[in-house]
C-alpha cells in the first residue's frame, strides 16, 4: 500500500497541480486512513462500500467535524479513482457514498474600528515593529492568504504603480495598494528589511531576525500578540484580516467581480459568502440607484 500511496501522491502531484498545503493534507488524510484499515484488518484493494461507511462513522464517533470528514472522504475517493484507473482495484468503493452536510458559517469578521486598532500596535521604531506594522497593512490591504504573503519577494512589490503581483501555482494577480499600506511597506524595505537581512541575495520580503524568509507560524504568533495588545476578544489569524477586507470593500460599494478578482477566487459563489454582510447603507444605495429596485 506504501508504494501505491507513494505513486498517488506523485500522480496528483504532476495531474492536479496542487499546492503544497493542499498535497500535505491529501497525504495526511490517506495515512490515517491507511492505519485505521490496518487495525481493523481490511486489505485496502478489496475495501467495501461499507468499509468505507465505517470509516466516516468512525471519524464522527471521534469528534471530527463534518468539513473535516467531508475532506477526508475526496482524498479517499481521489485516491480509489486512480487506484481503479491503474488496474489496482476493480472499482471505486466510494462510488454512491455522499458527503455530510457542511453547515456554512459566516465567516469572522473584524469592525473598521477593531482593524484600526490592531494595525495601530507596532508603534515603535525598532525593526521588529516597522517590519510588524508592514506586514499587518498588507494582509488587510491586499485580503492576501498568509501562504501568499510570506511567499511575497521584493520583485513582487511595485511602489511605482502602488501594487502588488501574487503568484500562486501557475497564476498570478495585480493587487492594487492603498496610501497607508504603501507607505509602510516602503519604510520597511528601505529602512528595517535592509538591516535585518544577513545576505544581500535573500528575496524573500518578509523576514525574521535571522535575515530568513519568515514563516507561517512566525505571522500567526505576531498576530496574536497584536491581538493581545489591543485588547480585541475576537479571535484574530490572518484569514480573518482576508475575510475582513472582502467585507469592507463590499460595504463601501465595491463589487464582487473585482473583490473576486482581488482574493484570487475561481469560483464567483465563494465570493458571494460576504453578501450577507451588506449593510443598510449599501442597501440603500442599491435602492436609489437600481432602476428596478
Amino acid at each position: 500500500m506504501d508504494k501505491d500511496i507513494k505513486k498517488f501522491l506523485e500522480f496528483i502531484k504532476v495531474d492536479k497541480k496542487l499546492s503544497k498545503n493542499t498535497l500535505e493534507s491529501y497525504q495526511r488524510d490517506i495515512l490515517q486512513y491507511k492505519e485505521y484499515i490496518i487495525e481493523n484488518n481490511i486489505n485496502y484493494v478489496n475495501v467495501k462500500n461499507e468499509d468505507i461507511i465505517n470509516y466516516l462513522e468512525y471519524l464522527h464517533k471521534i469528534n471530527k467535524k463534518s468539513s473535516t470528514i467531508s475532506r477526508h472522504l475526496a482524498s479517499i475517493r481521489l485516491f480509489y479513482q486512480y487506484l481503479a484507473k491503474s488496474k489496482i482495484v476493480k472499482e471505486d468503493p466510494t462510488k454512491g457514498i455522499q458527503s455530510p452536510k457542511i453547515e456554512k458559517k459566516a465567516p469572522s469578521v473584524l469592525s473598521s474600528q477593531e482593524v484600526s486598532l490592531l494595525l495601530d500596535q507596532p508603534k515603535g521604531e525598532d525593526l521588529k515593529s516597522i517590519r510588524d506594522k508592514a506586514m499587518l497593512e498588507i494582509a488587510y490591504a491586499t485580503g492576501m492568504r498568509v501562504t501568499e504573503i510570506i511567499s511575497l519577494n521584493i520583485s513582487d512589490i511595485d511602489l511605482t504603480n502602488s501594487s502588488v503581483t501574487c503568484k500562486t501555482e501557475n497564476k498570478q494577480r495585480i493587487i492594487p495598494l492603498g496610501k497607508m499600506s504603501l507607505h509602510a511597506l516602503q519604510e520597511y524595505m528601505e529602512t528595517a528589511r535592509l538591516n535585518m537581512i544577513k545576505d544581500d541575495n535573500e528575496q524573500a520580503l518578509f523576514v525574521n531576525v535571522n535575515g530568513k524568509r519568515l514563516t507561517r507560524q512566525g505571522f500567526w504568533k505576531i498576530i496574536k500578540y497584536y491581538k493581545e495588545q489591543a485588547h480585541i476578544s475576537k479571535e484574530i489569524t490572518p484569514h480573518v484580516l482576508r475575510h475582513s477586507f472582502a467585507t469592507h470593500l463590499l460595504q463601501n460599494g465595491a463589487d464582487l467581480k473585482s473583490i473576486q478578482s482581488m482574493l484570487g477566487h475561481s469560483d464567483i459563489s465563494s465570493t458571494q459568502v460576504y453578501m450577507q454582510f451588506q449593510d443598510d447603507s449599501l442597501k440603500n444605495i442599491y435602492k436609489k440607484a437600481h432602476p428596478r429596485a
